[in-house]
Formats: C-alpha cells, structure tokens, sequence
C-alpha cells in the first residue's frame, strides 16, 4: 500500500522515520504472527520479504517522481505502508506509484522460486505463491489498496461519484470476502479505511487530473499488473498440481477462499 503523503505544502517538514528498533520488532512480530497461523517458516519469510519489497516499489517510485525521501512503516500484524513526503504532481504520477509495488513485488518470488529449484521442497513454491497472492490482493481497488489509486482517476473522469460509489461497494465486497474466509484482521483493516475514506472531505488528491490517454494507459498497466501477479502465482502452483492448470488454478482458488 502506498500512501501518497500529506496535503502539499511548500516545503514540508523531512519525516524523521520510524525507530530502528520498533521497526524491527514489528516485523518480528508480523512474522511470528504468520508463522504461527502457517505453521511454516517459509511462508513467513516469504510473506515479510515480499510485504518490503512490494513497499519498497512504492518508495522507488516515490523518490524517481520527487515525492521523497520516501519510508517504510511497518504496521504490527497487517503489513506496511510507504509513505512519501509529497503528493504525487500528477494523478498519473500517483497511478504509478501504485502500481509499482505490485509490479516490483512480484521480484521477491524470485529467491523462492531458486529455493525449490535448489531443494525441490514444494514449500518453497508455497512461498513464491504468497507472494504473488499478496500483490494481486493489493490490487483489489478497494480503499486504501493499490487498485483504487490505480483506478480511482479514471473513474473520476466519469464523474466522483462514480469513483466514490465504485470504491464504496468493492470496499464493502473486500470486507466482506474478509470476513468470510477468516482473514478478520485483514477485514477490520480494510472497514476501518473504508470508513475513514467515506469521512475524509477531499475525495480526489490535488495534482493534474488524469488526460485520456493516460486513463487508457492506467487500464493497461492495471490489467497487466493483475495478469502478472497470476501468472507468477500459477507457475508457483502448477508443479505441486502434478504440473495440471486447473489444478493450479483449484489451489489458487482455495488460497483466496473460493472452494479448493
């Protein structure tokens, strides 16, 4: 998750950053927390590396389009979040800070992917699969994840309200798909967001609006983030289904909590 920083002022004030050592207890934390729910201490490595560097897409981004110096704030059983210094000069600065972390995410399967190869251990390729399970949720457009900043401007260019009413029920089918499949901190997170995006009083971040062209382009890179993240996520899965698609994509369906 990107958060794009604090309302633009002239020179704002430098961000000291988060403490080295709360930072380091978090992430021990958030990894204890995964590791006691997966049983697997690959899977929480694998979900700990792929959170930071999902994030740290966000930061290059961030700082290549002079939002920086732009930080990593860890968030005690949930994740992280980069934030920047300033607001994006453009929405469509802001649509690629967005999808630079699921993009560049998707480079922490990598390693995993050398793991199985190396071990032939299958829990190996598990981890590479929660990584790419974790950019594609991201994606969702649901407030605060990726996806709505990715696709908020172009639904603005309808009109607010169409973004706003989009928002609003995706948010509320993310909850609940939250709610359903057990993933309960996940969901409290989520309607907690959704509920502050509702009370927040600009809807729209300032910055140029988005031009046609670079709608259409928004789309494109969107669709091609979410295909990527399941690409990555069916190689991960199609050796331990016996090398059989539909079994890999029975398995992804039961990672999301849709059967399997």
């Amino acid at each position: 998750m990107a958060d794009r920083g604090p309302p633009r002022t002239a020179e704002p004030p430098l961000d000291k950053g988060q403490h080295p050592v709360w930072a380091v207890v978090s992430t021990l934390l958030l990894g204890g927390f995964i590791w006691w729910i997966s049983g697997s201490w690959v899977i929480a490595v694998a979900a700990i590396w792929g959170l930071l560097v999902h994030e740290y897409g966000h930061v290059l981004a961030m700082n290549r389009l002079g939002m920086g110096p732009a930080r990593i704030y860890i968030i005690p059983f949930l994740g992280g979040v980069a934030k920047s210094q300033r607001l994006p000069k453009s929405e469509w600065d802001g649509v690629l800070v967005s999808l630079a972390g699921p993009g560049f995410g998707l480079l922490a399967a990598i390693p995993f992917f050398a793991g199985f190869i190396a071990t032939g251990e299958g829990m190996w390729l598990l981890g590479a699969a929660v990584i790419a399970l974790i950019n594609l949720v991201n994606l969702a457009p649901a407030p605060p994840l990726d996806g709505s900043k990715a696709l908020g401007p172009v639904l603005a260019r309808i009109h607010p309200n169409v973004e706003r009413g989009a928002m609003v029920l995706i948010g509320a089918l993310v909850v609940f798909w939250g709610l359903t499949t057990g993933r309960f901190i996940l969901a409290a997170f989520l309607a907690i967001a959704l509920i502050g995006h509702l009370r927040r009083g600009t809807w729209r971040p300032e910055g140029r609006p988005l031009t046609g062209r670079e709608s259409a382009q928004s789309v494109g890179l969107f669709l091609a983030a979410a295909v990527a993240c399941v690409g990555v996520g069916v190689a991960a899965l199609m050796p331990l289904a016996g090398g059989s698609l539909p079994g890999a994509l029975t398995m992804a369906g039961g990672f999301l909590g849709f059967g399997g």
